[in-house]
């Protein structure tokens, strides 16, 4: 597979960093990355879903899409839609499918509101425009800078800073339904304060357990809903002008470095992505 983009993720910074070894150990030398997109170069004598020349948006789970070339099964590719730009494609596999698990797992339905924390990082960009497609009533914690973008996807935009319970009950005007975790850092707290039921409530950043232990609370991410047919609902979202994946900045493969220290300051909304 010749690799036309690539996201990263945060996540990589952390295995790479040995912060998860217990449950992702790192060993080096070693390669980074899970999402690509691009045009198959070649493939073995078993692989009927795909011909040489085809777009596609597939993913690895061998951490090695951060290169020209990516070996990976043929079920884990899916075309691409002509419409789906190449650098949104490149970084839909991580997010996305992290996106489309939380919502899925705290299922929104029409009317109700829910709170994403991190609304406009890699996977809550993602979430909140999944719940809005699905008729929810979305408020979304944000610095100010994202306001503008939060406000265009039908989300309500609340700062982080100060008292921030009293500002999502003052924006919900009512129960507060459902609560999407992808920061951490108390936010699973947060929710249950503000009445939210634990079946109710998804985190993605409790790598240890003990949030879910405590409360009770779901822990569907990337893992649950990892595989080509979500990736596919997810591209054809955007062909449809139903999704959008915000990309801030793309570097080329020689600057990875640079890239990751892009992500790793914490400043950017949306996505990194790499290009050969």
């Amino acid at each position: 597979m010749k690799v036309k983009a690539a996201g990263i993720n945060p996540i990589e910074t952390k295995i790479r960093e040995g912060f998860l070894a217990a449950k992702w150990p790192a060993t080096f030398p070693e390669g980074e990355g899970n999402d690509f997109a691009g045009v198959v170069d070649s493939m073995g004598p078993r692989v009927g879903n795909v011909a040489a020349g085809d777009e596609v948006i597939g993913f690895t789970n061998k951490r090695a899409s951060h290169a020209e070339y990516v070996l990976v099964p043929g079920e884990q590719l899916t075309r691409r839609p002509a419409r789906v730009p190449w650098e949104q494609a490149g970084a839909l596999f991580v997010s996305g499918t992290t996106a489309y698990a939380t919502v899925r797992a705290v299922s929104p339905r029409k009317g109700e509101t829910l709170v994403v924390s991190s609304a406009a990082g890699g996977v809550g960009s993602i979430a909140v425009q999944l719940a809005v497609n699905a008729g929810a009533r979305v408020i979304g914690l944000a610095s100010e800078e994202s306001h503008s973008w939060l406000n265009a996807k039908g989300v309500i935009p609340i700062d982080f800073s100060g008292d921030v319970a009293a500002k999502i009950r003052a924006a919900a005007g009512g129960p507060i339904d459902a609560f999407i975790d992808t920061f951490g850092h108390g936010y699973v707290d947060l929710a249950i304060g503000l009445g939210v039921k634990p079946d109710r409530i998804d985190t993605i950043v409790d790598f240890d357990g003990k949030v879910v232990n405590k409360y009770g609370v779901k822990n569907d991410g990337n893992l649950s809903a990892a595989n080509a047919g979500v990736l596919a609902e997810l591209a054809a979202l955007i062909a449809e002008g139903h999704l959008e994946i915000p990309i801030v900045h793309v570097y080329k493969l020689d600057q990875v470095r640079a890239a990751f220290t892009k992500l790793e300051g914490r400043h950017s909304a949306g996505k990194i992505v790499l290009e050969p």
